[in-house]
C-alpha cells in the first residue's frame, strides 16, 4: 500500500542515500531523507540543552545565570568542533562525487588526526582561558566558582565533542543523518535522567549542582562518540581503508574549506559573548533571561539546521559532479521550505513565547526579559534561514572565504557599534534585542545577492 510505503519510509535513508550517491534521484526526495531525521536529531540535541536550563533553574536563578554566561565558551568548543567538521563534509562529498574514492578515504585518515590535534589544543587553551572570560563578564565569587565548575568539565570533555562531530561530518557526506538522529534521542532520554540524578543526588551520589549538569553531558558525549564510530565502521566509507599516505594538499584544502566556517561560527560565539557583556549591567535576571530565550529560539531553527546539512551534504556531491543545475535546485527547494517553518516558527514564538519562558523559571523578571528577545528573533527566524543555507552552499561549492567578513561584519564590527550607541544613550532593553534583528536581516539581503553571483559563475 502507499500509504504504509511512505510511513515506513519517513525519516529513514532511502536506497540511494545508503549507498552515498546524492548525484542521482530526486532532490526533493534527498532534502526530505536528509534532512528530516538531521532536523529530528536536533531537535533532541536542543531539548538535552533544555534540560540543562531546566535544572539550572531549578537549583537557583545565578545557577541558571552561571550556565548563560558559559554558554558563549561552550558555544565557542562546538563552534571549532563543527566548522572544522564541515570542512571534512565538503572535501569527502567533493572527493566522492568526483568519484575519487582513494582520495575521499585519505581524507578520512587525515581527518581522525586533525580531529585528536584539534581537541588537545581546545582543552588546554580552554581551561587557561575561562576564567578571565568568565571575570569579564561580571562573574566574581561564588557566582565565578559556579560557572567554572561546570565548563572546566566541559573543557576536559572537548575530546568527546570533537569526536562525535568528526564521526557525523563523514557519515554526511554520504548522506547518512539517521545515525546522529538516533544518538542525540538516547542522548536527550539519558541526559534527563543524568541531570535529575545529578543535581538532586541519590544512590551514593551527593547533589553536584551546575557541576553534575556538565559531568552528564560529558557522559553521553563519550557514548555517543562511540555509536557514531560503530557507525561509520559499517559504512562503505571505511571499506578496504588503504595505507595512510601524508598529503600537505589534504591539510590545505581542510585549512581552506575548514578555517572560514570555524571563524564564522566561533564569531557567532564571540558575538554572544559580546551580547552579553552589553546586557550584564541590566543585571542577573537579563543574563539568565538570555540564556533561556535562545535556547527556544533553537527550538524554532532546528528545521533549518537540517536543511542546512541538506543543501551541504547535497551541493557538495553534485558539484563535485559537475552538475550544476542539481546545485541550485538544492538551494531553491531549501529557500523556499524555509518560508514555511518561519511561518511556523513565528506563530508559535507569539503564541505560546510567556508559557515556553515560564516552563524555566518563575521570575517575572526573567520572563520578561526574555518575552522581549523571543519576539524580537520571530522576526529575523527566515534570515537566519538564508544566511544558513547559503553558507552550506559556499561551503557545498568550496568557496568559503566569504563567511570570514561576513561574519566580522554580523557577530563584531556591527554589534560593537549598534551597543556602544545603546549604552551610550542608555537605551532600553528592547533596543539591543531589535538590533541584532535589523544586523541578521542586512546579512541575509547581502548572501541571497552573493550567493545568486557565485551560482552563475558555476555554469555561465
Amino acid at each position: 500500500m502507499p500509504f504504509l510505503s511512505r510511513w515506513r519510509n519517513n525519516g529513514e535513508q532511502d536506497d540511494t542515500i545508503k549507498n552515498g550517491d546524492l548525484t542521482k534521484g530526486s532532490i526533493k526526495e534527498h532534502i526530505k531523507n536528509i534532512a528530516i531525521p538531521s532536523s529530528i536529531g536536533y531537535f533532541f540535541h536542543t531539548m538535552f540543552n533544555v534540560t540543562d536550563t531546566f535544572f539550572a533553574g531549578k537549583i537557583s536563578t545565578q545557577s541558571l545565570a552561571a550556565l548563560s554566561l558559559t554558554f558563549s565558551i561552550f558555544f565557542m568548543i562546538i563552534a571549532i568542533a563543527g566548522g572544522m567538521s564541515q570542512g571534512v563534509t565538503a572535501l569527502i562529498g567533493n572527493a566522492l562525487g568526483e568519484k575519487n574514492k582513494e582520495h575521499a578515504k585519505q581524507i578520512v585518515w587525515h581527518s581522525l588526526i586533525l580531529s585528536i590535534s584539534l581537541a588537545v589544543i581546545l582543552s588546554i587553551t580552554g581551561l587557561l582561558a575561562a576564567p578571565y572570560l568568565m571575570k569579564i563578564l561580571g562573574a566574581h565569587g561564588k557566582y565565578l566558582n559556579e560557572a567554572l565548575s561546570y565548563i572546566n568539565v566541559i573543557l576536559f570533555g572537548s575530546i568527546f565533542f570533537v569526536g562525535a562531530f568528526f564521526s557525523n561530518a563523514m557519515l554526511n557526506s554520504i548522506g547518512n543523518t539517521v545515525a546522529f538522529r538516533n544518538f542525540l534521542i538516547g542522548g536527550f532520554i539519558l541526559n534527563t535522567i543524568l541531570d535529575f540524578w545529578f543535581v538532586r543526588g541519590g544512590l551514593g551520589v551527593s547533589p553536584l549542582g551546575v557541576k553534575g549538569i556538565a559531568l552528564a553531558t560529558i557522559i553521553i558525549e563519550f557514548l555517543g562518540m562511540a555509536y557514531l564510530i560503530t557507525n561509520l565502521k559499517k559504512s562503505h566509507l571505511l571499506e578496504d581503508m588503504p595505507k595512510f599516505k601524508y598529503d600537505k594538499q589534504i591539510i590545505f584544502s581542510f585549512l581552506k574549506q575548514g578555517v572560514p566556517p570555524t571563524v564564522n561560527m566561533l564569531l557567532m560565539a564571540l558575538g554572544m559573548f559580546i551580547i552579553t557583556y552589553y546586557i550584564s549591567p541590566f543585571g542577573k535576571h537579563v543574563v539568565a533571561a538570555y540564556g533561556v530565550s535562545i535556547r527556544i529560539e533553537q527550538i524554532f531553527l532546528l528545521p533549518s539546521i537540517g536543511l542546512n546539512v541538506a543543501v551541504l551534504s547535497i551541493v557538495s556531491q553534485n558539484n563535485g559532479a559537475k552538475l550544476y543545475d542539481r546545485v541550485k535546485e538544492t538551494v531553491w527547494l531549501a529557500q523556499k521550505i524555509g518560508v514555511f517553518i518561519w511561518i511556523v516558527g513565528m506563530f508559535f514564538i507569539y503564541t505560546f513565547g510567556e508559557h515556553l519562558m515560564s516552563l524555566f523559571t518563575a521570575d517575572e523578571m526573567v520572563i520578561k526579559a526574555g518575552l522581549g528577545y523571543l519576539y524580537a528573533a520571530g522576526s529575523a527566524l527566515y534570515a537566519y534561514m538564508l544566511v544558513f543555507i547559503n553558507i552550506s552552499l559556499l561551503q557545498g561549492i568550496k568557496k568559503p572565504a566569504l563567511l570570514v567578513y561576513l561574519s566580522l561584519f554580523r557577530q563584531l564590527i556591527v554589534p560593537i557599534a549598534f551597543f556602544s550607541l545603546l549604552a551610550f544613550f542608555k537605551a532600553p532593553l528592547d533596543l539591543y534585542w531589535w538590533s541584532i534583528v535589523l544586523v541578521i536581516w542586512g546579512s541575509a539581503i547581502f548572501m541571497l545577492w552573493y550567493a545568486k553571483r557565485e551560482l552563475k559563475l558555476l555554469n555561465p
